[in-house]
């Protein structure tokens, strides 16, 4: 391994650091975006019942909200639930958008490390296409061992920067896509609850005296 990093050259630092850093990142997000963590069992189903029962107290919703994204969507809707449905659906939608950039967060990172990581494996190309051109010029090209360096450079950069984007690029399309699945589960799930709520406020209203 040391003599492969050796024969890549100064460059196979930033290929490390990003192949580093690529797999940290895909790590936290594993752990974090779990999906008891993201969209807890059973929260929508208590969280109904607790609208449709009016068992609702300030630490519970602070309990709810911080909970898990899926319970901070709901407690928005929760925090809202006398008003009307246009301005309840309004702070769900504000939450949801909160949420989303928390789901997301280091996606961005990873995806430029995708984009990143094959260019400067290409720029190890380039560099030690050059050193085997300059071998030519001062060795001739009977010399095989002053052009293998630069051949040796030029592969290896290649092979490592396309050995980090790979991984990334999938890992960064998986992680979309499972946050994509999360956020169909909670605008139905909000929807839902939105539709609770309402059918709550108009039988109360009809119980109003004079209603």
């Amino acid at each position: 391994m040391l003599e492969f990093i050796q024969a890549g050259g100064w460059l196979m630092a930033p290929i490390i650091l990003c192949s580093v850093l690529a797999m940290a990142i895909v790590l936290e997000r594993f752990w974090t975006l779990r999906r008891s963590n993201v969209i807890p069992a059973n929260v929508a189903k208590k969280v109904e019942a607790w609208a449709e029962t009016s068992d609702l107290d300030y630490s519970h919703l602070m309990k709810l909200r911080s909970d898990s994204p899926l319970g901070e969507v709901l407690a928005a809707a929760l925090l809202n639930r006398h008003r009307s449905r246009e301005i309840i659906k309004e702070a769900v939608e504000d939450s949801g958008r909160h949420v989303i950039h928390e789901l997301q967060r280091f996606l961005n990172t990873l995806g430029t490390i995708a984009d990143v990581a094959p260019l400067l494996g290409l720029l190890g190309t380039v560099v030690g296409m050059i050193k085997v051109f300059a071998a030519i010029v001062t060795f001739g090209v009977g010399n095989a061992n002053e052009l293998a360096g630069g051949i040796s450079q030029a592969l290896t950069t290649t092979a490592a920067g396309l050995g980090v984007a790979i991984p990334s690029v999938f890992f960064y399309r998986y992680f979309r896509g499972r946050i994509a699945e999360y956020v169909v589960v909670m605008e139905q799930q909000a929807i839902h609850l939105i539709d609770t709520i309402d059918r709550g406020n108009i039988k109360k209203h009809r119980n109003l005296p004079g209603a």
